[in-house]
C-alpha cells in the first residue's frame, strides 16, 4: 500500500471529523450542556442514530474534540523549534509563539474553558499522556543546561510554564475592555514573561 493511500482517510474518519466540527460550532454557540445530540446530528447533516454509529456520548464526542483538535498539536512544533542562544531568550520566543498562534483562534481557549468548568479538568490526563513525552524533554534540557535555576523538577517547570500561558489568556480576558487593559504596557506578554523568569523582586544590591 502506498503511503499517500494510508493517509487518505476512510469514510468513517472522515464522519467522526464532520460531528466534531459540527459539536465545536453549538458547544461555542450555546455551551456544552445546552446543546443535545439531536442539534449536532441536525448541523452535521447526519441522522441521530448515524452519530450513535461513531460516539457513544456527547461527552465522548467532546473528549474526541480536545484530543482532536487541541492547540498542542499546531502549537507544539513551533514551539520545539523555537530559537534562542540562552534560557531566556528561547523562553520569550517560546510564549510569543504560543501566544500567536493561541489568539487566532479563540476557540481554543474557550474549548479549554468548558474542560475546566464543566468537567473539572478530568479530560487533562489524556491530553497529557500525548503532550508530556513530546514537551518533558524540552524542560529536561533547560534545566541541565542552566545551572542557576531555582526550580530543578522538569515537571514542575513544564507546568508553571503552562499555568504562565493560560494565566495570560484568562487575565487579558478579563481586563481587554477595562480600564485596566489601557494601563498594561504596550508589550504586555514580554513584560509578562520577564515576570515569570524573574518575579517582581529586583536583585539586591
Amino acid at each position: 500500500m502506498s503511503a499517500k493511500a494510508k493517509e487518505t482517510p476512510t469514510k468513517g474518519e472522515v464522519t467522526r471529523l464532520v460531528i466534531e466540527d459540527a459539536a465545536v460550532e453549538l458547544f461555542i454557540e450555546h455551551g456544552y450542556h445546552a446543546t443535545s445530540m439531536r442539534q449536532i446530528a441536525d448541523r452535521a447533516g447526519l441522522a441521530l442514530g448515524g452519530i450513535y454509529n461513531h460516539f457513544k456520548s456527547k461527552e465522548e464526542i467532546f473528549e474526541a474534540i480536545i484530543l482532536d483538535k487541541h492547540p498542542y498539536k499546531k502549537v507544539l512544533p513551533l514551539v520545539l523549534e523555537a530559537q534562542g542562544e540562552d534560557l531566556e531568550t528561547f523562553l520569550h520566543n517560546a510564549v510569543q509563539i504560543t501566544l500567536k498562534e493561541l489568539g487566532s483562534e479563540p476557540m481554543y481557549m474557550k474549548l479549554m474553558f468548558i474542560e475546566f468548568v464543566e468537567f473539572n479538568g478530568r479530560h487533562g490526563a489524556s491530553i497529557l499522556s500525548q503532550v508530556a513525552p513530546k514537551v518533558l524533554p524540552v524542560f529536561e534540557r533547560i534545566i541541565k543546561g542552566r545551572k542557576n535555576l531555582r526550580v530543578t523538577n522538569p515537571a514542575l517547570l513544564m507546568r508553571s510554564f503552562f499555568g504562565m500561558i493560560i494565566s495570560y489568556f484568562i487575565t487579558e480576558m478579563l481586563i481587554s475592555k477595562s480600564v485596566i487593559g489601557k494601563l498594561m504596557p504596550k508589550d504586555a506578554a514580554a513584560a509578562y514573561t520577564d515576570i515569570f523568569l524573574h518575579g517582581v523582586l529586583k536583585e539586591p544590591l
